[in-house]
């Protein structure tokens, strides 16, 4: 045998380079989940954005009560942030999501890098939602529904990838860190309910004057 058929045998059983990795199956539903959460969420709205500029005296579905009204949302500068409905942020951010889910129940490994760049994306993404909540309730008073709907996926995705990323090294982390990554694990799902209970909490206060005429 040559030395050239040598080299593409031992070639051919080269492990994936240490730098390729994947998440569980478990995280890869999630990211799936989450993301057609998300973008579904995002479709509608841009499907009753475009209704609304087309008629201004149509109504969406979400429109549910006085507090909770996606339409009256739609209408505020906050919606627009960047000279153009928020929603079309999400329909290629939530399919991308989708998509590396997909992949990764397919087989695939990725770099380091797009795992920070995945990272950073949910950071992105759980920052924007909550800067459109505080907005919400102080300064809009009114909730979007579907943006609560896109809080709900998007607090899980951050927080499993944020975890994910740690317990990989994709983010730096020392050993006391790591220790303490070990407990929060443990009781991972502490973590995202009380994050749900606080923003309930919240948006419970700021109402209130209104959910107490359902009671």
């Amino acid at each position: 045998m040559t030395t050239s058929t040598l080299d593409k045998s031992a070639a051919g059983q080269r492990q994936e380079p240490e730098d390729l990795i994947g998440p569980s199956r478990a995280h890869a539903w999630l990211l799936l989940i989450t993301g057609g959460i998300g973008l579904l969420s995002a479709f509608m709205l841009t499907l009753d954005k475009i209704k609304l500029l087309e008629d201004p005296n149509f109504v969406p579905n979400c429109n549910i009560n006085p507090i909770i009204s996606c339409g009256s949302v739609m209408n505020t500068d906050q919606a627009s942030l960047l000279g153009f409905p928020n929603s079309i942020l999400g329909l290629p951010g939530y399919a991308a999501v989708m998509c590396i889910g997909v992949a990764v129940l397919a087989g695939a490994r990725f770099q380091r890098w797009f795992w920070v760049c995945t990272w950073l994306g949910t950071v992105a993404g759980v920052g924007f939602l909550h800067w459109l909540l505080f907005e919400s309730l102080y300064s809009i008073g009114i909730l979007c529904p579907y943006c609560l709907l896109d809080m709900v996926g998007t607090i899980p995705l951050f927080f499993y990838t944020t975890m994910y990323c740690l317990k990989q090294g994709v983010l730096p982390l020392s050993p006391r860190g790591r220790r303490t990554l070990n407990t929060v694990q443990e009781f991972h799902w502490v973590f995202p309910v009380t994050w749900y209970l606080v923003l309930a909490l919240l948006i419970l206060i700021r109402f209130w004057s209104y959910w107490k005429t359902l009671v």
